[in-house]
């Protein structure tokens, strides 16, 4: 898979001090895209936009509760 045309973007949850922070490319069509920014060629993660839309909204869902 050609990801050279991948705009990628640092997660909205990651924080300023180069911690635990990851990055999502989802430009590309029929494909999601995550990889870990302290390791960019680390390998990347494959979802399809609908599961990738699921987990986020999942991960919503729990970052919300107390």
């Amino acid at each position: 898979m050609d990801l050279s045309g991948a705009q990628w973007r640092k997660s909205t949850r990651s924080g300023g001090n180069g911690g635990d922070c990851v990055e999502v490319a989802d430009n590309l069509p029929g494909v999601v895209l995550v990889r870990d920014t302290k390791n960019r060629d680390g390998g990347t993660l494959t979802f399809a936009p609908t599961s990738w839309a699921n987990f986020v909204s999942l991960a919503r869902v729990i970052g919300s509760r107390p």
